[in-house]
This record gives C-alpha cells, sequence and structure tokens, in this order.
C-alpha cells in the first residue's frame, strides 16, 4: 500500500503545481523512489511519459480557461510555463487540434483527465526472482550518456549503443579485460544514480580482471556493495526484456513488503549474442534495499 499511496501522492503534487515549475525529484520522493525509477514506471504504467502526463494536463487547463473565461492567451501561455504565445499556439494546435483563439470563439477541445490511482485486484501470477549480495567490485567498461527513460527513448539510445560496440571492435576487445566467473556474461550497466536534466550513462563491459587496460576507450569503475533483486528474462531481445522490466515495475515492487528500489545501479547480464532466439535467457539486476518500518 505505501508505492499505491506514494504514486498518488506523487499525482497530486503534480496537480498542485500545474501552474508553477515542477520538481521531478520531489514528485519522486512522495512515491518512495528516485527521479529515474519514477519516471520509468510512471512511463510503463501509464502508457505515456510524466513531461506528457504534465504537459497534456496543462494544455487541457489552459483550453477550459480559453473557452470559459475571458482570458488573454499570452497570460494563459505564461501561466503555463510557455515563454511566448507562438510556442503555446503550436503546442495547443497539436493538443486540441484548433488554435488558442478557436477555443475561446466556441470550438471544440479536447479534455485530459487527472490521473487517479485505484486498488484493483490483480496478480496471482509467479516471478522468479532471487536476492544476492554482493560486495564491491570493479567493472571494465565503455561508458555513453543515454536520454532520459522517456517511453522508448532511452531503451533506442541503448540498442544504438550496443550496435556501436558490436561492429567497431569493443566486443572482441572486452574479453581481454573481462572475468566470467561471477556474472556469466557481457555486463549492461544502467548508472541510474547519476541521472542528470541530460540522461545518464550507460556503460557496456564486464567484471574487471585486473590486467591492465590499454585499450582506449574503455575504463574502470568501481561498483559499491549492493543487496540485489535478480531476474530471469527469457524470450526475443528486447520484447522480452521490456515485458520482463513492465512486470518487475508493476508486479514485484508494488506487492513486495521487503524491498525498494536502491538508488545507483542495475545490471544486465547476457551470456551471449545469440539475443533474437526466442528461447534466449538472460537476467536484469536491480539494487534494492529494506524498506524502513
Amino acid at each position: 500500500m505505501d508505492w499505491i499511496s506514494g504514486l498518488q501522492r506523487a499525482i497530486d503534487y503534480v496537480e498542485e503545481h500545474l501552474a508553477d515549475e515542477i520538481d521531478y525529484e520531489e514528485a519522486a520522493k512522495r512515491a518512495y523512489s528516485s527521479s529515474f525509477h519514477f519516471q520509468r514506471v510512471f512511463s510503463m504504467i501509464c502508457g505515456y511519459t510524466l513531461g506528457d502526463y504534465i504537459r497534456y494536463r496543462r494544455l487541457s487547463l489552459a483550453g477550459s480557461e480559453l473557452a470559459a473565461e475571458n482570458a488573454k492567451v499570452i497570460d494563459v501561455a505564461l501561466k503555463y510555463g510557455y515563454d511566448s504565445p507562438e510556442s503555446f499556439s503550436r503546442a495547443f494546435s497539436r493538443f486540441h487540434g484548433v488554435s488558442p483563439s478557436a477555443a475561446k470563439n466556441g470550438c471544440n477541445i479536447k479534455s485530459f483527465s487527472a490521473l487517479s490511482v485505484k486498488l484493483t485486484l490483480c496478480g496471482g501470477n509467479t516471478m522468479d526472482y532471487r536476492i544476492e549480495k554482493r560486495e564491491a567490485f570493479k567493472i571494465v567498461c565503455r561508458k555513453q550518456q543515454v536520454n532520459k527513460p522517456q517511453g522508448d527513448t532511452a531503451a533506442a539510445d541503448i540498442s544504438a549503443f550496443w550496435g556501436k560496440c558490436s561492429s567497431d571492435g569493443t566486443m572482441s576487445v572486452l574479453p581481454k579485460y573481462a572475468s566470467f566467473e561471477n556474472f556469466h556474461g557481457v555486463l549492461g550497466i544502467c548508472f541510474s544514480g547519476e541521472m542528470a536534466d541530460s540522461g545518464f550513462p550507460y556503460g557496456i563491459g564486464a567484471e574487471y580482471n585486473g590486467a591492465p587496460v590499454t585499450d582506449e576507450g574503455f575504463e574502470l569503475v568501481e561498483i559499491p556493495a549492493h543487496t540485489y533483486a535478480v531476474f530471469t528474462c527469457k524470450g526475443k531481445m528486447p520484447e522480452a526484456f521490456k515485458e520482463t522490466y513492465k512486470r518487475i515495475c508493476t508486479e514485484f515492487f508494488p506487492q513486495s513488503s521487503e524491498y525498494q528500489y536502491g538508488n545507483g545501479i542495475e545490471l544486465e547480464v547476457y551470456p551471449s549474442a545469440d539475443v533474437q532466439n526466442p528461447d534466449y535467457t538472460c537476467e536484469i539486476w536491480i539494487a534494492v534495499e529494506k524498506k524502513n518500518r
């Protein structure tokens, strides 16, 4: 129930500040989550991003005000965060299908209602996972900044990065520095604790075997000690990954009485490059922490 009530508090915070600057970090805190995970989970549950929700709600309210009140377009534009009537008019027309002036003159406009979280009976499904504690260890990897998780944007950036590393020789050089004793495959590393306005770092690498790193483009990163929830993902990529991650977000964490998202790291363990095989199996490791009682 904490997760459900927290999500409603986050939505309430957004609704209360639609005419102000909205702090994504503050919204996430209301949902007992980091900004990264809150935005990712929000997109998976709702089918649109938090940014989209805020924009749709603002434009919906702006349309109501123009239709029902003697409001000036420029005043409504500034109220809902637009720098100019022109940028507001473009966004308004895309959303409503009519211009702001047409809305003032009685044309039909669209309504986008506020979200309300309701408890429904669901589940009854099994989901295999295990909890593993790992002491600090080093990885060797190449890193690239990718966009924030908005819809499939981050997934597209990450997929392109894997393609680049497969074609530029990275994957053939990596085994020189890799140990596959603890993680039986190549790692995709999501540094979610380093989320910034521009996005977050994503790495492709492996646990480090101690050999001197002489090839350009690789760096060593120490991963602090964490407790991980480890999930098996089976099926053709990336569809199976998306489905498994959605179930993690919508089934495991909301219903877990013990664990919540940690703030720092996610690991994807890929045992081979045969990702188009319908029987392909990999693992998702998510840093977790015990809930405060």
